[in-house]
């Protein structure tokens, strides 16, 4: 029998200093820090468990693609906070279908780095007739 695979529970990503990187998803992106332990640091996504882990442990880096409502407001606030960008916020697909949620909707991203050079984008999905930066 095939297993049931029921979604994502926690994802893993490498930092060089413990410290300076619960600083940054706590005090800059406003996660909650859910528990600490040694050179571990555990934060909450929405149900999905982000695991910082310093050291050679065996975390690695993937992109982490942060679900918000508004790319251009919440980019305006964590550059108010001292985070760069990569590049502007731009549409990487038009999902005309819906292939990956509401017919119509445009999904944008912008990227940026965290404290230990791992990659994060912020991503939203919205019509195309409203502006990046309108209230959602």
């Amino acid at each position: 029998m095939m297993p049931t695979v029921r979604g994502l529970r926690q994802v893993g990503q490498h930092v060089e200093d413990l410290d300076r990187a619960v600083a940054f998803y706590r005090d800059v992106l406003g996660l909650e820090l859910v528990a600490r332990f040694g050179p571990l640091a555990f934060f909450d996504l929405g149900g999905v468990r982000l695991l910082l882990e310093a050291g050679g442990g065996g975390a690695g880096t993937s992109p982490l693609y942060l679900d918000v409502a508004d790319v251009e407001a919440v980019r305006h606030e964590l550059e108010a906070r001292g985070v760069a960008f990569d590049g502007d916020a731009h549409v990487v697909f038009a999902d005309v279908d819906g292939i990956f949620g509401a017919p119509g909707e445009d999904e944008w991203l912008t990227f940026f780095h965290d404290t230990e050079g791992n990659v994060l984008a912020l991503s939203a999905r919205q019509r195309p007739d409203v502006p990046s930066d309108a209230p959602a």
